[in-house]
């Protein structure tokens, strides 16, 4: 039977395929596809946590005390039984043989498939069991975290690799950030979540990847059932679950639609982007790891604008990157830009992009009223000064091998400028001493905090260039975190006071001769191109998926005729409309 789901319509556009489905847990647990060859090897893993855990399970039953009531040895028993019970671990090799999932997530699809036929289960005993089946599960889980991580990581494949023909969304009660890195290797069509707003991090990176995305949708991960087929309307905020015949052909024509303009916009890769008055504009490119460096230059892109450095740290069981293996990584985006400029920005974590290594007291402490206001971004890495250098080193060695660019996140006060260049200098000097080689690096700054953007004049004193971080600008200025659902309405990226701080951004860096970028959403959201342009900004950061499309918008432009709306629509009630009306009027 067809149902309809409705959550926030985040990223255009319509996918349609089979269902997979991210179970949520109470224990964190990595997903990623396995290569055929690892499939035995994480059935070997299932198979020892089972054994140690029964083990411990055991241990326990046999030493528990004289006084120890019967009902607690009963459990035990319970739990062991459950544990070698073929429902639990017979399916959870199913999983990984047929679906090539690793096996905690595997564990995670079983355990969300058991607990529904718990729920639907009529008798009050039989469905509170449901608790023990969690617990067995949870147990194994904690186990398999202590196994080498990059052992299953390094074997990890694509979902094309066993799936078909058959295109497939994924659903979860949310995505976090570094699985988001891991999916998007995969062949996932479109995203369907639970939680999150329309600037939570799963939004932003479907936006930026440019796949048809829904999330908030409440009851999805529940509703839906693993291999459901599913249509995802990225433009109404709707899932169709098991949709009708007609319904799907209906859909079908809007996608051949779809790539049909895609395939028009893909004509323009190579053509330079100039407005219709000859003024050049830097389209540039925003990249989590060096393998998305190819995908940039194809997309056309003249530059990496944004190499979100932070990734490299994530996943990693606690352990970070040294030097050798940062400079690796960095050397081979540069590479791959093949002479184009790469702008790398030190590592930017904290508030959704915590570090597993990071004690309570810093990320994850349960009482961090608000982590995107505490220890993150360029705090976090002054406040490691020896990581920090290391990572300075890494990215100036990098620079032997092209353009290289440093680009400071969270920037707010003088003194951590002076404290950042010190630690540059003496970075320096180290590679000096080592007689490493390694060339110019111009040094920027994230405008992202209000005080940053009120501070420009004595920031560009000390920087090459800034860049418009507008996704963190818009959370400051306007007191709201983007990532929680119930005050996401409120994230307004055309309220007044944030198109101010970005318009006196620009003019003041264009005044002072500076480079000045904008490498957040508003960059590659097609509704902000003119007025951006008509503020003077002519370096544009976004994912390569969105360049195309922004680059057909630069090509119709008059920044003469634009620049002369600019104060009206900052002066209006209603940006957003006053802009539609003003900027968006054909061209003569």
């Amino acid at each position: 039977m067809s149902i309809q789901v409705f959550g926030l319509p985040v990223s255009r556009g319509v996918a349609i395929g089979r269902a997979v489905l991210v179970a949520s847990s109470r224990v964190d647990v990595a997903h990623y596809f396995v290569a055929a060859e690892r499939v035995d090897h994480e059935i070997d893993r299932l198979r020892q946590a089972r054994d140690a855990v029964a083990a411990e399970l055991t241990t326990l039953q046999r030493d528990l005390p004289a006084e120890a009531p019967a009902e607690l040895s009963a459990l035990l028993d319970v739990h062991l039984m459950l544990l070698h019970d073929e429902a639990l671990t017979g399916a959870t090799k199913t999983w990984i043989r047929e679906r090539h999932y690793n096996a905690e997530w595997a564990l995670s699809a079983q355990l969300e498939v058991m607990a529904r036929q718990f729920d639907e289960m009529e008798d009050d005993y039989l469905r509170e069991r449901k608790a023990d089946i969690e617990q067995v599960v949870e147990r194994l889980l904690r186990l398999l975290a202590t196994d080498d991580p990059a052992a299953g990581i390094a074997g990890m494949a694509g979902a094309r690799d066993f799936a078909g023909e058959d295109p497939l969304v994924l659903v979860a009660n949310d995505v976090a950030p570094a699985d988001m890195i891991q999916f998007k290797r995969s062949v996932f069509t479109g995203f369907v979540t639970d939680v999150g707003g329309r600037n939570s991090h799963t939004a932003i990176v479907a936006r930026s990847m440019d796949i048809p995305a829904v999330v908030g949708a409440r009851e999805a991960s529940r509703l839906i059932r693993q291999d459901d087929w599913l249509v995802i309307d990225g433009d109404a905020g709707v899932v169709i679950v098991n949709p009708s015949r007609i319904v799907l052909e209906e859909y079908r024509f809007r996608q051949r639609q779809s790539e049909l303009e895609r395939a028009r916009l893909d004509r323009l890769r190579h053509t330079p982007a100039v407005t219709l008055d000859g003024e050049a504009v830097e389209l540039l490119a925003n990249i989590e790891l060096p393998g998305d460096a190819p995908a940039a230059v194809a997309a056309g892109a003249v530059g990496v604008g944004l190499f979100r450095s932070e990734f490299l740290f994530m996943n990693r069981d606690g352990e970070l990157p040294d030097e050798e293996e940062q400079f690796e990584a960095y050397r081979a985006a540069v590479l791959a830009m093949q002479g184009l400029p790469v702008t790398i920005r030190t590592v930017d974590v904290g508030a959704d992009k915590p570090l597993d290594r990071m004690s309570p007291q810093e990320l994850r402490h349960e009482h961090a009223l608000n982590p995107a206001l505490g220890l993150r971004a360029i705090r976090w890495s002054l406040s490691e000064p020896g990581m920090f250098r290391q990572q300075l080193r890494a990215i100036l060695r990098a620079s032997a091998f092209g353009k290289v660019r440093i680009l400071l996140p969270m920037v707010a006060h003088l003194s951590e400028i002076r404290q950042t260049l010190d630690a540059l200098a003496r970075a320096r000097q180290q590679l000096d001493d080592a007689g490493r080689a390694y060339g110019r690096v111009e040094v920027g700054a994230m405008i992202e905090i209000p005080a940053a953007a009120l501070m420009i004049d004595r920031f560009l004193e000390h920087f090459d260039f800034v860049s418009l971080g507008t996704n963190d600008l818009i959370q400051y200025t306007l007191a709201i975190d983007r990532a929680d659902e119930s005050v996401s309405h409120l994230y307004d990226p055309w309220h007044p006071a944030v198109l101010q701080l970005v318009a006196h951004t620009i003019a003041r860096a264009r005044a002072h001769g500076r480079g000045v970028s904008v490498c957040g959403e508003m960059a590659g959201d097609p509704a902000f191109t003119e007025l951006l342009l008509a503020l003077g900004l002519r370096s544009f950061s976004m994912h390569p998926a969105r360049i195309a499309s922004i680059k057909q918008r630069v090509l119709r432009a008059d920044t003469r005729r634009l620049a002369d709306h600019a104060a009206a629509v900052l002066a209006a009630d209603d940006a957003a409309l006053a802009a539609r009306r003003l900027l968006s009027a054909p061209t003569h």
